[in-house]
């Protein structure tokens, strides 16, 4: 099997579960390659994620590992098999590599839930403030690649909108709702789009105001993405050199407690509606 150039976040997910495991079971990579009858770089290269492993292979990993969880075992099983070649691949050599890993993370998600402060949440965007976002940019970026960009969150909202919709929650501050980024015009717009869309069965808004009290949780922003199983559950954040990607077990459990915390100091949904509807009325 040809070696990979450039392992995607889900391979990379899939290498360092196996890792995980064999950790746990406190072998070194020479005794798995070992026991698995391969040699030494084999366990290595399936760890970096650079190369697949088979199910046949996973199966006997798992077994030499003492893994007797059968349900991450097929979820993994599940991970090392798949060939999606989602509408994302269409960018690949046209957009950074972590653009394409989210939209594979999202595409694969049980649900979605996001925290955001500044910003409204990108599967929530119109075009036209995704555009006042991307053109904000320094260096900026040539019209080509802008376009791309917007291009490809607008297409994001698959998960939204496509037949199979994913469960969806957001929890946005009213900072983010009164930033204009753009116009009036793209801000009422925008406003509209989340009220239309929080309507939605699958999809909740909820905001928290200014005006709420003991709120110290601006620096909770997140997009937290649900797995076939809690431990492989993805935490995304921005940072300054682009999105991280978060998998650890303790991790996953802080920002979990975060999310909640969040969510309990937000409006419900149907007031954050009203009050969103009252913010675009005063614009």
């Amino acid at each position: 099997m040809a070696l990979r150039g450039e392992p995607t976040a889900r391979q990379l997910r899939l290498a360092v579960e196996l890792r995980r495991l064999r950790d746990a079971a406190g072998l070194s990579a020479k005794e798995a390659a070992a026991q698995l009858g391969v040699s030494g770089p084999v366990i290595s290269q399936i760890e970096a994620g650079i190369a697949g492993v088979s199910e046949k292979r996973l199966r006997r990993l798992a077994a030499n590992y003492s893994c007797a969880d059968e349900a991450l075992i097929d979820a993994l099983v599940a991970m090392a098999t798949d060939r999606t070649r989602g509408w994302w691949e269409e960018y690949r050599g046209q957009l950074p590599t972590p653009f394409l890993d989210l939209a594979e993370l999202e595409h694969h998600a049980t649900f979605l839930r996001e925290a955001q402060f500044l910003f409204i949440p990108g599967p929530l965007q119109t075009e036209d403030y995704a555009r006042a976002v991307y053109a904000y940019r320094v260096p900026e970026l040539p019209s080509g690649e802008l376009d791309l960009r917007v291009q490809h969150r607008m297409r994001r909202k698959v998960l939204l909108e496509g037949p199979t919709p994913t469960p969806y929650e957001a929890v946005v501050h009213e900072a983010a709702l009164r930033i204009m980024v753009s116009d009036r015009t793209t801000a009422r717009t925008q406003m509209a789009r989340i009220v239309e869309m929080s309507e939605a069965e699958h999809i909740t808004v909820r905001v928290i105001p200014f005006e709420l009290e003991g709120f110290a949780g601006a620096a909770s922003a997140m997009t937290y993405v649900g797995g076939a199983l809690p431990k492989l559950d993805t935490v995304v954040r921005d940072g300054p050199h682009g999105a991280a990607f978060i998998d650890s077990e303790a991790q996953l459990v802080a920002f979990r407690t975060l999310f909640r915390k969040v969510e309990a100091a937000s409006l419900d949904p149907v007031r954050s509606r009203d009050f969103i509807h009252r913010l675009a009325k005063e614009l």
